[in-house]
């Protein structure tokens, strides 16, 4: 069996047409969708992250506003400018983009942010909705992976679903959206005994660990989804996944590359979440 590839670029392109159109009614109606991001310090990943994330707002007609601020920035002064942006009527999403400086907190930073502008789906407020399948802004990466899924046409609904990690960005949220369609969710993580025993069962596999090549074919069901969410590089300095695509490949129903597999889906879902935001304004101001 050679999987069938789940093209995240050619899904996340769709997506991103139904949303461009649905931005231009808005600002026909008046308001243009509108993010900020805050980049803190210089961090290269982190800018080119925020780069794509400026281009994809602008293409998508949406208004973008790049915040930089020192590295050494106080945390008093990066928690100021959260609160000032939240009451700023043109900017319907606030993103800051981690890892932060380590004398900043997190925590403060996310929960400062106004659950109604938090289109990264971070705030206690939003994982508390998500939990208890109310609509909300869903963390933009697992988000993503139940639109692949969705637009793969692959039902959820009575599934074994084994997600491979448990942090609060992907692991966690994505096991509870499995879990809100109807799926039986199992967790595993660094402390798991017999992962394999666990990892064959499952219908549908998450792997969300970072750890290059990490799932091998003698961990995956024949005929199994095989999502994965690495994004790595190996011994060479290619970028690679957590799946040992090769191998997986050829045991797989279907399988997501590294990369154009759930890369694209999370800016595009970002990108979902401040349209979204934006539209409740006009029934919120």
């Amino acid at each position: 069996m050679t999987a069938q590839i789940i093209n995240g670029k050619e899904i996340a392109a769709k997506k991103k047409v139904e949303i461009a159109e649905h931005v231009a009614t808005l600002k026909s109606q008046g308001v243009t969708p509108g993010l900020a991001v805050i980049l803190v310090g210089s961090n290269h990943a982190s800018r080119t992250y925020v780069t794509n994330k400026e281009k994809t707002c602008k293409d998508l007609g949406m208004y973008s506003l790049l915040i930089e601020m020192p590295e050494e920035v106080s945390e008093e002064d990066l928690l100021a400018k959260i609160e000032e942006l939240n009451g700023d009527p043109a900017i319907h999403g606030i993103l800051v983009q981690l890892p932060l400086p380590k004398h900043i907190d997190e925590r403060k930073v996310i929960e400062t942010i106004s659950p109604v502008k938090d289109v990264d789906g971070f705030h206690p407020i939003n994982i508390g909705r998500m939990m208890t399948g109310q609509n909300t802004f869903l963390p933009c990466t697992p988000y993503g992976i139940m639109v692949l899924l969705e637009e793969t046409g692959i039902s959820i609904a009575g599934k074994n679903v084994v997600v491979v990690g448990r942090s609060n960005i992907v692991g966690k949220p994505v096991g509870q959206l499995f879990l809100n369609q109807h799926a039986t969710v199992t967790y595993c993580h660094s402390r798991t005994k017999d992962l394999k025993l666990h990892t064959k069962q499952a219908d549908i596999l998450v792997a969300a660990v970072g750890i290059p090549n990490f799932i091998k074919a003698d961990h995956v069901k024949e005929g199994a989804v095989v999502i994965d969410v690495g994004i790595n590089r190996n011994e060479d300095g290619k970028l690679c996944g957590d799946v040992a695509f090769d191998e997986v490949s050829e045991k797989a129903g279907y399988i997501t590359p590294v990369p154009k597999g759930v890369g694209p889906m999370t800016i595009t879902m970002l990108m979902y979440n401040t349209l979204k935001s934006a539209e409740q304004s006009l029934t919120r101001d």
